[in-house]
């Protein structure tokens, strides 16, 4: 028989250490997407290429995992964008190291070059402003493993319309949130926003994150799941009348 996947429990686990996070990835892969196989993640070739190219180490939490997962885009890139190892690029200050970009363009996610050569780095997020002078690095989560976590449930929530929904909260929806779902042992992000964070939830057999308060987004195992939930928290889901 096959062994339940917890997420709680294993999301747990997954934020202590980067061998937790790529276990966690796995499972929730096998349970929540597709079992990860040998050919999802990039060869070694193709980073090493990429160190070459760059003239900069790439820190072994971000080798780890595109060698494991990288080209899941179905894990990774379903609303934001995981560059593959020759897209990887430093930023015209020469500050960052950017890996992930905003789907609009809105934001880029990197790592500082002067912590590249750390194991498992600090993740930092710069917005797209139109005041280009007011962009700079803030901080985001405290480890690449972390982040990597973080995409995967992020992108989870953006895959098929029958799975995953949006809905734009009021206080009785967040209320309704606290009450039917358990919030999940997950950062806050960005760091130092504790009243300010993402959180996540787990209801039963439902995904959920909370954008302080802006925006509840969903995803169920299945479609029975999800409309179990939509309906203990009414609403104008977006796509309720799926």
């Amino acid at each position: 028989m096959t062994q339940r996947f917890e997420l709680a429990s294993s999301l747990a686990r997954g934020v202590e250490n980067r061998n937790g996070a790529w276990s966690f990835v796995q499972g929730f892969a096998a349970h929540w997407a597709g079992a990860l196989e040998s050919g999802d993640g990039w060869a070694e070739a193709d980073l090493v290429a990429a160190e070459k190219r760059l003239g900069v180490p790439l820190p072994t939490a971000l080798r780890e995992a595109y060698l494991l997962f990288g080209r899941r885009r179905d894990l990774t890139g379903n609303h934001d964008v995981l560059l593959g190892p020759a897209e990887l690029y430093v930023d015209d200050a020469d500050q960052a190291l950017v890996f992930r970009h905003e789907n609009q363009g809105a934001a880029s996610w990197g790592i500082l070059l002067d912590n590249l050569r750390d194991d498992d780095p600090a993740v930092v997020i710069r917005p797209d402003l139109a005041d280009k002078g007011a962009e700079r690095w803030e901080e985001w989560l405290e480890r690449l493993s972390l982040c990597f976590v973080e995409i995967v449930l992020s992108e989870s929530l953006h895959a098929d319309e029958g799975l995953c929904d949006f809905l734009d909260p009021d206080d009785d929806s967040i209320a309704l949130l606290e009450e039917n779902a358990a919030r999940l042992p997950f950062p806050a992000c960005p760091i130092g926003e504790e009243d300010h964070a993402i959180r996540w939830f787990l209801g039963r057999d439902v995904l959920l994150r909370d954008d302080d308060g802006t925006a509840i987004l969903a995803r169920g195992r299945t479609a029975e799941d999800l409309d179990r939930f939509r309906d203990l928290i009414p609403g104008d889901w977006l796509n309720g009348h799926l």
